[in-house]
Parts: structure tokens; sequence; C-alpha cells
């Protein structure tokens, strides 16, 4: 394990040599980059020693919504697995951001500001996650977790869903259009997922959305199954350090299981987080894919958690980075327009809004939990030439290969 985790740190430094040397980066992103590869390195590790989840019931966010007894019944089932996958995951990234909001708070403290009488202190106000656990009559329910007003995070919403029933009109025929071949007119459907996007309050801190999903779909010819998801970032300035460290954190999610999903998924969510009436994307990119459904459930399984764990070391390291930039009331209005264009894609292309809204018995306040506290939109908004405004929306015009993925086929050919 341990020459597996040198030798993928090492291998991150090649791919930022590589890099360096055309764009003169700082030595520091070696240091960031290889501990971001370790950490990423021995959660894949550890989840392939492991190969099923362990239940931490004293460790989630909320109980489990299926029975804890049929949990432990089913374990080698693939909802069962996927269901304490999204919980343990939805746990470590919610109290990894409170740590933020946390320390924030901390280091705003000085001596005078606490009550030391009698050995006591008063405790200070703290943002953490609201946890709200609902359940559906149809079948099913999810834990929503929200934390709002914070010192780091302006709003953060990290929610799962494990809901089962049967397959809406307006669902089946958006899977038909992806090629699914399903049978009868009324699908029995299983769905078990993890979706969180994080508007944070300083504008310098990028926005991160991630989504990991598992889907049982019974028709006459028995079970269909795929997985799907993605994790991509939403900055509102370009620091092209950040842009690399996030996809090269996610490649090396990737490769742990084949060298050739980084350059097709990254395409893929470049292509589908695209808001054709601006003819921008919405972000800088990283990965999508949906119907993913080989080389065999197991394996799929293991790649969807290898992008999970990789969450956290893709994106706090950039919150722990800017969270204390300088900005002003100009930075500020740039990000409220730019979380408009967040919300025009969220409402009008996202596949997964649409899927929840048209579901019987959905739970519209999770669903639209994605959008943020606040917003704005401006008539005939134009950035200056030559601005730090206009050099994000150059990207999101032209996605860029940020790896140099294709430079370096281009250089072997």
């Amino acid at each position: 394990m341990s020459f597996n985790i040198l030798f993928r740190s090492f291998q991150t430094l090649s791919y930022v040599g590589t890099y360096k040397k055309i764009k003169n980066r700082p030595l520091r992103l070696y240091c960031a980059a290889v501990l971001g590869t370790g950490i990423v390195a021995y959660n894949q590790y550890q989840s392939k020693a492991k190969m099923k989840e362990i239940m931490q019931l004293k460790n989630y966010m909320a109980n489990p919504i299926t029975p804890v007894e049929q949990l432990e019944q089913n374990k080698d089932d693939m909802k069962t697995q996927m269901e304490l996958l999204i919980m343990r995951i939805q746990a470590e990234f919610c109290r990894a951001l409170e740590k933020e909001e946390d320390k924030a708070w901390e280091d705003e403290k000085s001596v005078e500001d606490y009550d030391f009488d009698n050995d006591v202190y008063m405790t200070w106000p703290e943002a953490k996650f609201t946890v709200d656990r609902w359940t559906r009559k149809e079948g099913g329910g999810g834990i929503t977790c929200v934390l709002q007003d914070g010192r780091v995070f302006e709003k953060a919403g990290v929610n799962i869903s494990v809901v089962s029933g049967k397959l809406p009109p307006a669902a089946i025929q958006q899977m038909r259009s992806r090629g699914k071949n399903l049978q009868n007119a009324e699908l029995p459907f299983f769905a078990a997922g993890v979706s969180a996007v994080i508007h944070p309050r300083n504008p310098m801190v990028p926005t991160i959305h991630f989504n990991y999903r598992y889907f049982e779909v019974q028709d006459k010819n028995g079970v269909q199954w795929w997985f799907g998801g993605g994790t991509d970032l939403t900055p509102y300035y370009l620091n092209e350090d950040d842009a690399l460290h996030f996809h090269l954190t996610l490649k090396h999610a990737c490769d742990d299981h084949d060298s050739s999903y980084y350059a097709r998924f990254k395409k893929w969510c470049d292509d589908y987080f695209y808001i054709p009436h601006r003819g921008e994307r919405r972000g800088v990119g990283g990965i999508f894919f949906d119907d993913l459904d080989t080389p065999n459930q197991q394996a799929a399984f293991a790649f969807v958690t290898s992008c999970a764990e990789a969450v956290i070391p893709s994106y706090v390291p950039l919150v722990k980075k800017h969270k204390d930039d300088a900005y002003g009331y100009h930075e500020r209005q740039w990000q409220l327009l730019r979380r408009g264009r967040y919300v025009e894609f969220n409402l009008i292309y996202d596949r997964g809004t649409k899927f929840g809204l048209h579901t019987p018995e959905a739970r519209y306040e999770s669903i639209l939990m994605s959008l943020p506290l606040n917003a704005k939109w401006e008539y005939m908004h134009q950035v200056q030439p030559n601005s730090e405004e206009e050099k994000l929306l150059k990207i999101l015009k032209e996605p860029k290969d940020w790896l140099q993925i294709e430079d370096k086929k281009r250089s072997n050919a």
C-alpha cells in the first residue's frame, strides 16, 4: 500500500512538472498535489481493502433511511452498499465544512472575548448544518443537511436520497431518449445518491458541486442498473493553480480504475454544464458521467467510491487558501451575477433537477437546495476588456485542457 501511494504521488509530480515547465508554476503546487494525491490514494486503498461499506451509525448525520435491520440482512446488495457509502460521504463532507466554520470563528476571537469566570467561558455562535431527515409515502426518503449564513459558507447543502416507487412517464421518456430499453408501462425503480452544492461567502473561493448516484429499474427483462455522477468547480475569479489542483485530484481518482476515464468524463462535463442561451459553461469543469454499467457492478461501485472520496482533497484546500482573501463591492456583485447563471442552468437544463421535480411526492425543498441564498440578474451586463472577469469568461466559452492531455497525446503520436 505504501509503495502505491508513493508511486501515485510521484505520478502527480510528473504531471505538475510538465505543466510547470509550460506555465512556470510555483513550487508550492508540488506539495499540494502530492498531499492531495496521497489522501486520495490512501482512501482508494482503504475502499479496496474493505470492498464493502461498514455501517457507522454514530458517525452519520442521521439514521439511515432504510431500517438498520434490513441493511444488516442485505449487506451484499448494491442498494445497501450505496446507501452506506452516501451516508458516510455526506457526514465526512459536512464535518469538513463545519471545521472550516469553527476555525473561522476561532481566528476572530481574542482573549478579551472570553469569560473565564469560575474557569468557565461562554460558548460562541456556531455555523452548523441543520439536519432534516424526511420520508415519502411511496417509498424511501432522504437526509438534507443545510448550513446558512456562515462566516465561510453563505449556503452549503449536502443531501442524500434513497427513494423507490414507480417511474413517472416523464422520467421513463427521458431514460428512453438516452437509449434505455425499458419495456413495461409501469416500472418499479430504486435510486440512491448524494448531492452537494457549496456557495462560499468570499468571491475568491469557488463553488463546488458533486453528485454520485445509483439507479435500478425493473421491467419484464429483469433489473437494469447503472451509476452516474461527477464533481465540477465554478469559480468567480479564475485561478489556474486552483483549477490544476482540482482536475489533477480528479484525474488520479479516475486513473486508479481506467486511464481513459478522466479525458472522457472531463469532456462530458464540459459539454453537460453548458448554458446554450449564454454560450458559456457553468464553470471550469471537472468530471461527469452517466449510465455507467461496466465492467461490472462492483468495479463501477469502486470507481464511484474513489470519485466521492476525492471531493474533500480536491476542494477543501482551495477553501483554506482563499477564504481570507480581500474583496470588495465590485467582486461581490460579480459573484452574485455568476450565481444567477448557476440558477439558470439548474432550473432550465439540469437533468437531476428535472427528474426530481417530476417524481411523485418530490421533496422540493431538498431538490432546490442547490440554489444560492443570494443571486443577481442585471440587464445587458458587460465586463470590462482585459479584466479579471473577462479572463474567466474566456475560459467558460472555450474550455481548457488543464492537464495538457491532448498536447501529450499529439507529442507522443
